[in-house]
């Protein structure tokens, strides 16, 4: 009898392990929105914080900080999506490394770029990360045109017309 119960147990517990055992895979960044999508369609605050970078986070909570609101009002504010539009279209995911995106057709009908990085083991949406690209590539553009100012050429590779100086006899 001790056998069986030995056996029963052994088994029982091998059954749990091998059902738990498997991690599984993260959430890709298409599922991720389709995610964000439903908590922001049932107002789960929640759920769509978790679902945006901690840079997000931080750029949202410095706003409501700023605007004397709370971090919920400003996740609704700047959803993805209208809360009046009832078709949610989106296609070419594009996964590279830790960096992801995927476009999504906004109310006024056009395709936007929406901007993942993998952190805390899943996908999360990261438009903080997307601003600071952003400003980063602008700031880049800028000073590559000041840089060139200062050579003696332009943009488009033309010399700088030098001033001209009256000649001294």
């Amino acid at each position: 009898m001790r056998f069986w119960s030995r056996f029963t147990a052994v088994f029982a517990i091998a059954a749990m392990a091998f059902a738990c055992g498997a991690p599984k895979a993260p959430a890709t960044p298409k599922e991720t929105f389709k995610t964000y999508v439903l908590a922001l369609k049932k107002k789960d605050y929640t759920t769509v914080k978790m679902l945006l970078s901690n840079a997000t986070m931080k750029m949202h909570e410095k706003e409501a900080k700023a605007m004397n609101s709370t971090v919920d009002d400003i996740v609704k504010n700047q959803s993805l999506f209208s809360e009046n539009q009832t078709n949610i279209d989106f296609r070419n995911e594009k996964i590279d490394g830790e960096r992801a995106t995927i476009e999504v057709k906004n109310q006024a009908n056009r395709w936007e770029t929406v901007p993942f990085v993998f952190e805390d083991n899943q996908w999360k949406i990261d438009t903080a990360g997307a601003a600071d690209k952003m400003t980063n590539d602008i700031e880049d553009q800028q000073n590559r045109i000041f840089d060139e100012l200062r050579n003696g050429t332009t943009d488009f590779g033309v010399p700088t017309p030098m001033p001209m100086t009256p000649a001294t006899p």
